[in-house]
Parts: C-alpha cells; structure tokens; sequence
C-alpha cells in the first residue's frame, strides 16, 4: 500500500452508501454465536461502522487500518455513539506486531485485502490475520466483485442518486486488475462539488481465495453468496463472503 493515505480526501464520503441491513447484523449474529465469538478484530476497519454493529452484538471489539483519515472519522463515530473501542493504525499484514491477545474471529471487509496485488503480499496479509487468531479462529472475507460480474464486466455502476448526493463507479478491466473510477457528485454547503477518486484491485474470485486460503493454513474454507448464508454461486452471486478457520 502507498505511503500517501489514498483515503484522505474520500474518506468523508466513504461511509455515505452504507445503510446497515436487518439480514447483514442477522448474518454476523448467527455466525460468530455458532462458533462462540467473543472477541473481534477489524482489521480494515474503515470509519468504524463495522466496529459499532459489532458492539451492538455485545462483541469485545479492536479496530486497525492503514488510513489515518478513515480513523479519525471512525474515532468521531466511536465517540458520538458514546462507544470504546481500541483503534490502532497499522497495515494488515503486520497485525502480531499490535495485538498480543488471540482474536476469536478476525474480519477484513468491504473489498480490502485485494488493494493487495502479489500473491506473496496477500499471502503475508492471510498469515498476518491468522497469527492473531485462536485455534479454530475465524476470518471472514466480504467483497462485491463476484464471479459473475468479472464475466459480465459491467463498466458503469450507479450507486446511489438523491436530491443531495449522486455516485457513478465507472470500471475498467485488464487479466489481473480492476480500476474503480468513483464519480460522486455532492451538495456541499449549497454548492454541487465534484469529486472523483480511483482505486486498483487485484481479481480475487472464489477460486482465487479457496487456494489462498488454503496456502495460508486455514481450513475449512467455505463461500457464501450473501448474508442470508445461500451458498456461492459462480454464475449468479453478487457478493463474495468467505469463511475460513485457523
């Protein structure tokens, strides 16, 4: 990952498209009681909406992330909802360098491990998230690129338009990579301000992540289409959860 935080200036409207779901908290809920998870770490924790809903399960929650902006929103966030929850600014691939303790389950959300592009550096980021976890630990993946989208390589993708705030995700495709242009056009104090911020992703698809996965030591690795816990289906899956033990 750059030094530059490339979410300095996003950041603010990171969060803007994330309305927590009844099915997602169910999700969550179901499976960290099914394996008696306690204890949580995010570790691409973002502006802590995860790190609130995980405290609203009654979860002990620890948060990281490489960006010093995403954090400091999160912190706010933390705050105004009158939660504690250890924050730690760090890469994901150097987690036992922070965190002393073994998780119960650790989660890397939201399309994060694939700003990683080397198969050596993911594999550092799985066994990173893996030496901070209990035997029989989970992690769990979550991303929106599927298998079915690659197929299909749609290359614009509007994802929300209100009154006050509009966004456009324009995608461009090579062999390895997607380049996600976000296009957002928000009212800011009365005036329509523009912004456009752009990201890079390794393909990471379901096949991609079972031999990574596997690599990396963890077991049992198994693949869901969405939170209602239907299992992965290459053709016609729009999200890609993985489960995986230490």
């Amino acid at each position: 990952m750059a030094n530059i935080d490339p979410y300095r200036g996003f950041a603010a409207r990171y969060s803007t498209l994330r309305h927590e779901s009844p099915e997602r908290t169910a999700f969550f809920k179901t499976l960290f009681d099914s394996d008696g998870v306690r204890r949580i770490l995010d570790c691409a924790c973002g502006t802590g909406e995860d790190l609130l809903l995980f405290s609203s399960l009654g979860l002990d929650v620890a948060g990281s992330d490489l960006s010093e902006a995403m954090l400091a929103l999160a912190k706010e966030k933390l705050a105004a909802a009158g939660v504690e929850v250890p924050l730690v600014r760090t890469d994901f691939r150097e987690l036992p360098k922070h965190f002393d303790e073994p998780f119960d389950a650790a989660v890397c959300l939201s399309t994060s491990l694939p700003h990683l592009h080397e198969d050596e550096e993911i594999l550092k980021a799985l066994d990173s998230m893996r030496s901070v976890l209990r035997e029989g630990g989970l992690l769990v993946l979550d991303q929106g690129m599927t298998d079915r989208q690659w197929a299909e390589k749609p290359h614009f993708i509007p994802a929300v338009n209100t009154a006050e705030f509009c966004r456009l995700m324009a995608i461009d495709y090579s062999d390895e990579e997607f380049t996600v242009h976000v296009i957002d056009f928000a009212d800011d104090g009365g005036e329509r301000a523009f912004h456009h911020d752009i990201f890079v992703y390794r393909r990471l698809l379901r096949d991609d992540y079972a031999n990574l996965l596997r690599e990396a030591g963890f077991r049992a690795p198994r693949f869901y289409g969405g939170f209602s816990f239907e299992p992965y289906d290459k053709t016609g899956s729009r999200r890609l959860i993985a489960v995986a033990e230490r």
